[in-house]
């Protein structure tokens, strides 16, 4: 059984037990969806395993049944006792994921922070308004998921019980949609996109899929599984943003003036850098060679100079020189 179904299914459980009074195994058992492990025994496992994360369930007999449910008041016993910091965190937390608006891990917490609100006196709600007075969260470019929401929750179906998925993907590079299959590994949220990382039946290889160019989705009765050992952090570590491709040194430097404001930032987990004598900035990372580190670059202006790879600096040039055509 994969851990995750089981966690999933565990989750299930308790989201059950705390909107009842109380139910029996075989209710329990009966409330989940028919694609989960449903006997008895397994339910009990389940339980005993939330016993075991404290988790305060009860039992108790009645009409000579022995049913379970969450100790009186512990859904109102939980402390709600914030900080201004704590107060601060939540705040931008919400402001942070507004990309995600319309998707269920939004939609939680909204709910979560909308409780807080309501629990607390009204100083702390205007304290809390007064907080957007005094900061405010630019997230630069982003898409919108809201229009997105079924196709999100499918794919966490899917990776939560690990199966295979067929969709229609538009491949933008190609400008054409095609019919792929695919086993999901992970939703991935970077650079203002949500992307879904798995094995594609098609390539035969590991590809990074942006949810927003799935046309359609289905999930299937096929099983698959997560490779051991796989790492996302591993998978994902020579991009700069997004676009995966072979690993170059890339050394670039930059004038005076744009030293002011590229300083002081991790661009990519490789880099290292330091001030010449002159007051420029010397930047080198070892990142994957795309045309997204192209336009990267690009973005800079004349502010920056490609020391090294010969073979990227002529790519920027190329593409500088498209740009200078066109303008």
């Amino acid at each position: 059984m994969p851990r995750n179904e089981q966690v999933t299914r565990q989750w299930l459980l308790l989201k059950r037990l705390e909107s009842a009074r109380g139910e029996t195994l075989q209710e329990l058992a009966a409330s989940l969806p028919e694609d989960h492990a449903r006997h008895p025994r397994t339910i009990r496992r389940d339980l005993e395993a939330l016993e075991s994360a404290h988790i305060p369930l009860i039992t108790e007999r009645r009409n000579g049944q022995t049913v379970w449910r969450l100790m009186d008041g512990y859904r109102q016993t939980l402390p709600l006792s914030l900080s201004p910091t704590e107060l601060m965190a939540l705040v931008f937390s919400r402001d942070l994921l507004k990309p995600l608006d319309g998707t269920e891990i939004k939609a939680s917490l909204d709910s979560a922070l909308n409780k807080a609100a309501a629990a607390l006196p009204a100083e702390g709600a205007t304290y809390i308004e007064g907080l957007r007075g005094q900061f405010a969260v630019g997230l630069g470019s982003h898409k919108t998921y809201r229009e997105h929401r079924h196709t999100i929750d499918q794919l966490c179906r899917a990776i939560s019980r690990t199966r295979t998925v067929q969709m229609r993907y538009y491949t933008a590079s190609r400008n054409r949609t095609r019919r792929r299959e695919v086993d999901p590994y992970r939703l991935w949220y970077t650079d203002g996109g949500l992307f879904l990382i798995g094995y594609c039946h098609l390539r035969q290889d590991v590809r990074t899929f942006a949810v927003d160019r799935i046309r359609s989705l289905a999930l299937t009765n096929r099983p698959c599984q997560l490779p051991l050992g796989f790492d996302l952090d591993a998978y994902v570590k020579h991009s700069l943003l997004v676009m995966r491709g072979k690993p170059i040194e890339l050394e670039l430097l930059f004038d005076k003036a744009t030293t002011a404001w590229v300083k002081g930032r991790i661009w990519h987990q490789s880099q290292q850098a330091h001030e010449t004598r002159d007051g420029r900035l010397a930047l080198s990372l070892r990142v994957a060679d795309t045309p997204e580190l192209v336009g990267w670059v690009l973005h800079f202006g004349g502010g920056v100079k490609v020391v090294s790879p010969a073979a990227f600096r002529d790519k920027v040039r190329e593409e500088a020189r498209k740009i200078l055509d066109r303008a």
